[in-house]
């Protein structure tokens, strides 16, 4: 089937013309000279109907190249008619920033404001204060306050009414804020002798074990000025960072007409210094873990445990994974100790939820409930399911019997004569077996074990 294409005539020699597609380099063949209708021009585009072949393009016709149309020839052109922008419908008017409104006329202190024609205090008046040297102190300024207050007291026994409000009366001259007088000022020293403000508390994870850079910086120091670069990729980001790092440097090299690096080379160089990165990261997180004591965290200790089965170990790195693991266990046997108190205690008080909570929740993922321990739990759990109990706790005991290894051993007494109950019953009737067998029903399938989806583990040496 052919198809119309856009050919560039590039040569001509006699009755042969060379074509390119246009404004490409290929596809590109000869074509015979007849077919270009007026005669082939070098540099001219032609429109060509084309085929298709194992062997290449075959051109099967060739037309004129298109012109320009006459611009509307039958006045049918749209006009747009641009729309006349309005202003917003509804107008939003900030109020001016402080406590109150404008300042009222009789000014802050019940005088006289700023009189019309008279000089500003900002356009250097006499109502302006030239530094400390010129202020008043306390008699004085009270003084100086009760002066200026005259005219107005004068306007109001003449007018029969003042120009500034009142105090309110349950406001006392106490309450005001006091402005310290220049002796007050310099009883209290200059602003930098002053106690400084206490630092804000570090928020940072206070579990988070300290980084140490000791083995890091004893292996820089080994390493040669070419091999010490790539280390310290590798200390950032593993080979990632270091193949980045060769890409970002060669692409600025040939942008500036400098030589590039081989990246085969520097691959190599950090193939064989990836070992000793590793361990040098993996034995300051060790050492951080082991100075931080009771203070980290269980999952990080566990984290940096397990994170040395992907690291080669020496004599040093193994003595502080011992260390690591007497740790580790330690704190593990403590926590399974406090774990079967609580179990302990609530199976004697009969607490059935806080019981079934720490049996779904155990200090450890190896911990497991002991036989004696579990028979006791469902022993009470299935007394707690009886048809009297309160719908709202039945239904809050099936949902923690739910969550637990030990529900298909739970066999309860009835369900309570309630609606949600037996629905509740009918969907984890798979779940508790006896659930199905008080509702006389057939004994479901149990359902699926929930996936839990965990992140792959990143390893610095990807």
């Amino acid at each position: 089937m052919s198809r119309r294409i856009e050919i560039e005539i590039t040569s001509l020699k006699g009755d042969v013309a060379t074509w390119r597609a246009a404004g490409a380099k290929l596809p590109k063949g000869v074509l015979s000279a007849a077919l270009v209708p007026g005669g082939a021009v070098v540099g001219n585009v032609y429109r060509a109907d084309v085929e298709q072949y194992m062997e290449g393009i075959e051109i099967l016709s060739v037309m004129a190249p298109k012109t320009a149309s006459p611009v509307d020839p039958r006045n049918e052109r749209v006009e747009m008619i641009p729309t006349v922008k309005q202003g917003p419908d509804v107008v939003v008017t900030y109020a001016p920033k402080g406590r109150g409104g404008p300042r009222r006329e009789g000014g802050r202190d019940g005088g006289p404001g700023r009189r019309e024609g008279g000089p500003s205090r900002r356009e250097g008046g006499p109502g302006r204060r030239e530094g400390s040297e010129g202020r008043e102190s306390g008699p004085a300024r009270r003084e100086s306050g009760a002066s200026r207050r005259a005219p107005s007291e004068a306007r109001a026994d003449s007018a029969g009414h003042t120009d500034s409000p009142k105090r309110p009366a349950g406001r006392s001259a106490s309450t005001e804020r006091t402005t310290p007088t220049g002796d007050e000022r310099a009883a209290r020293g200059p602003r930098s002798d002053r106690p400084a403000r206490s630092a804000r508390p570090d928020r940072s994870n206070p579990g988070q074990p300290p980084m140490s850079t000791t083995h890091r910086n004893a292996l820089l120091a080994t390493l040669s000025p070419e091999q010490l670069p790539v280390a310290e990729q590798l200390l950032r980001g593993g080979m990632p960072a270091v193949r980045t790092a060769v890409a970002e440097q060669n692409k600025n090299a040939t942008a500036q007409g400098r030589p590039t690096i081989d990246a085969v080379t520097i691959d190599r160089i950090a193939e064989e210094l990836l070992g000793k990165t590793n361990l040098a990261l993996w034995k300051d997180r060790a050492t951080g873990a082991i100075g931080a004591g009771r203070e980290l965290r269980l999952r990080d200790l566990r984290a940096v445990v397990t994170s040395a089965k992907t690291v080669s170990l020496d004599d040093d790195a193994r003595t502080q994974l011992k260390e690591l693991q007497v740790a580790l266990t330690a704190r593990l046997e403590h926590l399974r100790t406090q774990w079967n108190e609580r179990l302990e205690a609530a199976v004697s008080s009969k607490n059935v939820r806080e019981a079934l909570g720490l049996v779904a929740r155990p200090p450890d993922m190896s911990t497991r409930v002991s036989a004696e321990m579990a028979a006791k739990v469902v022993a009470i759990t299935s007394e707690a399911l009886t048809a009297e109990q309160d719908p709202t706790l039945w239904k809050e005991i099936v949902t923690l019997t739910i969550d637990t290894s030990i529900r298909r051993n739970v066999k309860p007494v009835g369900i309570p004569s309630d609606d949600s109950c037996k629905a509740l019953a009918i969907h984890n009737a798979g779940a508790i077996p006896e659930l199905a067998k008080l509702l006389g029903m057939r004994v479901p399938p149990p359902p699926p074990p929930t996936r839990v989806v965990r992140r792959p583990a990143t390893r610095r040496a990807s």
